[in-house]
């Protein structure tokens, strides 16, 4: 007898469990019916400041797969279609078709929710005025496009110096603007310690963009149009013809919320390692709407990243369609740029690790991406936490040029191995001239930290 799969929503995880599922069950074992609100489905959210910036020239480009190539898959995807209510005991979804209003009751044996994450945007006044732009969906990027092309003026205001902010930055310099980045914290990117953000601080700087730190944005002013003209802050107001908002996302679980479901203390649904709801045997759920382990702390965390949405997505379909596979965690990695500036972090900042009681050592070295007397070899800050006793590698952090950013993927395998200090000192990394110096970035960092772990006893 068939079974039915829904799925809520129409993204990287959701596609991806239910792309996996039909590969494991035929059609007459199991139907497959995805909800979607959006006008488009796996798309890369990711790519859309590069698309804006002109890097990526058309908006198909960050389409990985159309709804009619699911269909063709046998996968039954509705689009322009909200999920406004998951009855858990009764093993149904209500849906509202957003064209013509239209409400039904779907039934499922198994459900994933992959309802993702919204973007902040505070209660400002002036907040939802034309020219202040979110950068979510392809949706919200061809609205920024298009406000771009509609406005005369050159000044842009990004407010959060996050990803989303300096990435954002980057695509309107590369447009002619001029940026101005207005950030809540002393330094951009809080990822970062505040001495690895003051480093970006000061290369956004030469390359032009105005960064202001400590700086709460309290309201958006408009003009006599109703269109916004400046940013303001408790102290300053900062001209601007377009506002775009990097303020950080939310896990989009309000459904979850109403049904009961678990979550956590970031408001992301709890899952077990095989990406099944806590307390549910057969609702699982992935992507940006659930909270998973981080590996280096133990404890619970919410990460926005597509890279993980599509290995839940595997995991659950796996799950769905009868075989077996878990998702055990994650370490925090991630990268990003401003213009030529890379910049790389992954496992626990200092915050983190206090925050979790670890006694720990940190190093700073400076080093190339290169060997020194080659052509091309640029500036790299390499930054590395180490727990105080054991050695064990806590966290790293990079701040460089060119060949910086995907260093930090040797220290992600070395967190997530449990690697100390001590035994990166001895990894057989790839060495030529063109590449690395002798000793690699990474390997001084731990040799430094090594030196720093042994006098502290």
């Amino acid at each position: 007898m068939s079974e039915r799969l829904v799925v809520i929503g129409g993204d990287a995880a959701g596609m991806s469990a239910a792309s996996q599922a039909r590969r494991l069950k035929k059609p007459g074992e199991l139907e497959i019916v995805a909800f979607e609100r959006g006008h488009f489905a796996s798309f890369s959210a990711c790519g859309i400041p590069y698309w804006v910036g002109g890097d990526v020239a058309e908006r198909d480009e960050l389409i990985a797969r159309t709804p009619e190539e699911h269909r063709a898959r046998d996968i039954d995807l509705r689009m322009r279609t909200e999920v406004t209510e998951v009855d858990v005991d009764g093993q149904r979804v209500r849906t509202r078709d957003l064209e013509s209003g239209e409400e039904a009751w779907t039934g499922f044996d198994k459900l994933v929710i992959a309802t993702g994450a919204r973007p902040l945007r505070p209660p400002l006044p002036g907040i939802d005025a034309p020219g202040v732009h979110g950068v979510q969906t392809l949706d919200d990027g061809q609205a920024l496009l298009d406000s771009l092309r509609r406005t005369k003026g050159r000044r842009a205001v990004v407010v959060g110096a996050g990803y989303i902010g300096v990435e954002m930055a980057e695509a309107l310099l590369n447009r002619g603007y001029e940026v101005t980045v207005l950030n809540r914290s002393e330094q951009p990117m809080a990822t970062l310690d505040p001495d690895m953000g003051r480093l970006v601080h000061r290369a956004m700087d030469g390359l032009g963009i105005t960064t202001v730190g400590s700086s709460a944005v309290t309201r958006i002013l408009t003009g006599e149009d109703g269109r916004v003209r400046a940013v303001g802050t408790d102290d300053a107001e900062y001209p601007a013809d377009v506002v775009i908002l990097g303020t950080g996302v939310v896990p989009e679980t309000a459904l979850a919320r109403a049904a009961g479901l678990p979550l956590g203390v970031y408001g992301g649904l709890l899952t077990d390692l095989a990406m099944r709801v806590r307390g549910q045997e057969n609702i699982w759920a992935g992507g940006d709407c659930v909270e998973v382990l981080d590996l280096v702390s133990g404890r619970e965390r919410h990460i926005a990243l597509g890279t993980h949405a599509n290995k839940h997505g595997q995991v659950i379909g796996a799950n769905v369609g009868g075989g077996y596979a878990t998702f055990p965690g994650v370490v925090g990695t991630a990268v990003s740029k401003v213009c030529a500036l890379e910049i790389a972090r992954t496992g626990l900042r200092e915050k983190d690790a206090r925050e979790v009681g670890l006694s720990y050592v940190t190093v700073t070295v400076e080093s190339t991406s290169r060997a020194g007397y080659y052509p091309g070899a640029a500036p790299m800050t390499v930054k590395m936490l180490a727990e105080r006793r054991t050695g064990r590698l806590l966290g790293v952090q990079i701040v460089g040029q060119e060949g910086a950013a995907k260093r930090v993927d040797i220290a992600a395998v070395a967190l997530t191995a449990g690697m100390t200090v001590e035994q990166m000192t001895a990894l057989d990394l790839g060495y030529a001239p063109p590449f690395s110096p002798v000793w690699d970035p990474v390997l001084v960092a731990a040799r430094k930290a090594l030196s720093a772990v042994r006098a502290a006893g």
